[in-house]
């Protein structure tokens, strides 16, 4: 006779089948990103090469064009690595940087941050290193991001800021929104708890906890609802993975590829 399924094992399972649904809605929405990069470089390419074409007497142009195209293909080879690089298993955990993670994690929200004007705000220092599981990491740093983006007014104002104390790297993520209630407050990390009326699963902070902590980490919060002093911050802190260690090689700065 089978063992009946307890209340807890029940939310357990629904809790592990969500945060699958969310971690493959990420993969879409990062991938349609990532196409919008793509897309620039191809066009590139594709109209270099009907220069080369135009010019084939011509040696010193054919050169220089051929340059051009060189990278433009180093650009989409620096892309292509960093989409691989995000997206290994979940027990797969390595030494990543965090500065081309966040970017990756805004560009996902690109979109939305240009069609309401957001302000960023960025200090990414690019040395510093945590061990995580890439695409785990990159779905908490999406999470956040979306909900600053959701509590933004247009115009408003989305900080991301990094700096490293005692051996841990402190990711920053605040905004000028709304702020969190204070009723809300002590309910936000609760898997199933939603204010919003529609879409909302109320698994994006709780998953959001649940995976820093997995990393060795830990969540904080501060929030405000005083008007013209409102907002909300969440600080998530890592352990710092010494300079020295092999890093995941995603060099956006070379590439020359923004959000």
């Amino acid at each position: 006779m089978e063992k009946p399924v307890t209340t807890t094992e029940r939310i357990k399972q629904l809790e592990d089948a969500l945060r699958e649904s969310q971690a493959v809605a990420l993969a879409g929405q990062f991938a349609a990103a990532t196409m919008h990069e793509v897309n620039g470089p191809l066009e590139a390419i594709s109209n270099l090469n009907y220069l080369v074409r135009a010019n084939s007497d011509d040696g010193e142009q054919v050169r220089n064009f051929s340059g051009l195209i060189e990278e433009q293909l180093y650009i989409l080879t620096a892309i292509s690595r960093q989409t691989l690089s995000f997206y290994h298993s979940q027990e797969t955990v390595e030494p990543v940087r965090i500065a081309p993670l966040a970017e990756a994690a805004l560009r996902i929200h690109h979109k939305k941050i240009a069609a309401k004007q957001i302000r960023l705000l960025k200090k990414l220092p690019d040395g510093l290193i945590v061990e995580c599981n890439p695409g785990a990491m990159l779905q908490v740093f999406s999470n956040l991001i979306a909900n600053s983006v959701d509590a933004l007014a247009p115009q408003g104002i989305l900080q991301i800021r990094v700096r490293c104390a005692d051996g841990e790297a402190h990711i920053l993520f605040a905004d000028n929104g709304h702020g969190i209630p204070a009723a809300i407050q002590l309910r936000m990390f609760e898997p199933f708890f939603s204010t919003k009326k529609e879409g909302g699963t109320g698994l994006g902070l709780a998953i959001t906890k649940a995976i820093v902590e997995l990393h060795g980490g830990r969540i904080r919060s501060r929030t405000s609802t005083r008007v013209g002093r409102s907002g909300t911050a969440f600080r998530v802190s890592l352990p710092l993975r010494p300079a020295s260690a092999t890093t995941v090689q995603i060099d956006f700065a070379q590439a020359r590829v923004g959000i």
